[in-house]
């Protein structure tokens, strides 16, 4: 049990957590982009609402949010000791900088992490923490005619203080009544420095991706020649460039949506 520990407390073990719980923060990105793509859909928010209550209620993926949240605090705390580790390492610079053929975003990790941080405490502060305790996030209701598959919504004030979701079917009306994430998405991107704030950090996360995707499966050693080019394709375009890009249109378009209606 020593050696293991000894080997965790390794510069080596906490690159290897690194690539670890970098990874499985990678296979929710991909879930998570796909989801607030919902965003996109002329619904009145349905699709995404609808989205948003099942990942509060649904037991199994309650379990993967909180190991979520631990692999960021995690990955966090131990990209932090390693970035300290290193400057420590080397407390003096060079009066001539050498060469080195390393990319500005490997160079440049804590920084980028840094922001990525900063970014999803503001984040899950205005949507995962007011979801789950603001009293005054308002309900939407919406009607489908299941004849017709026409979708109507409206506003809807619960009976009962601790009312969270429901779902029924009346006169073949489906109903389904759910908190309005939506709403809040809607105004939060109509502030023209968060929509700022938020592509710049979507630009810290496909630098930071560029260089860590890449990076583990280098500290894993799962290195192979002819599999290294694939890795690299998906690392750039996938994690590093459509992911982002995706992200970064969410508030873009909202904020247009937005000043739109203010004509």
């Amino acid at each position: 049990m020593s050696e293991f520990k000894q080997t965790l407390n390794s510069s080596l073990g906490k690159k290897l957590i690194m690539a670890l719980t970098g990874l499985f923060l990678c296979t929710f990105l991909i879930v998570h982009v796909g989801g607030n793509l919902l965003l996109f859909k002329n619904d009145n928010g349905f699709s995404f609402n609808v989205y948003a209550n099942f990942l509060t209620h649904f037991p199994p993926i309650e379990v993967i949010a909180y190991l979520l949240y631990l692999s960021i605090l995690v990955h966090a705390l131990y990209g932090l000791i390693l970035t300290v580790k290193n400057r420590k390492a080397r407390p003096v610079r060079y009066a001539v900088a050498a060469k080195s053929d390393a990319s500005w975003s490997s160079k440049n990790m804590g920084l980028l992490g840094s922001i990525m941080f900063l970014f999803i405490v503001i984040h899950m502060g205005d949507f995962w923490f007011r979801y789950h305790n603001d009293k005054n996030m308002g309900f939407k209701e919406y009607r489908t005619d299941l004849a017709t598959g026409v979708t109507t919504d409206a506003e809807y004030k619960p009976v009962s203080a601790d009312f969270s979701h429901s779902v029924s079917t009346e006169n073949n009306v489906e109903i389904v009544r759910v908190k309005d994430l939506h709403a809040r998405v809607s105004e939060s991107f109509s502030n023209l420095i968060y929509v700022i704030f938020y592509v710049i950090a979507m630009g810290a996360v496909a630098f930071h991706l560029l260089h860590g995707f890449q990076s583990a499966f280098r500290t894993l050693g799962w290195v192979h020649r002819k599999y290294t080019p694939v890795v690299y394709f998906i690392g750039t375009w996938l994690f590093a460039v459509i992911i982002p890009l995706a992200f970064a249109a969410m508030p873009v378009y909202y904020y247009f949506l937005s000043t739109q209606g203010a004509h």
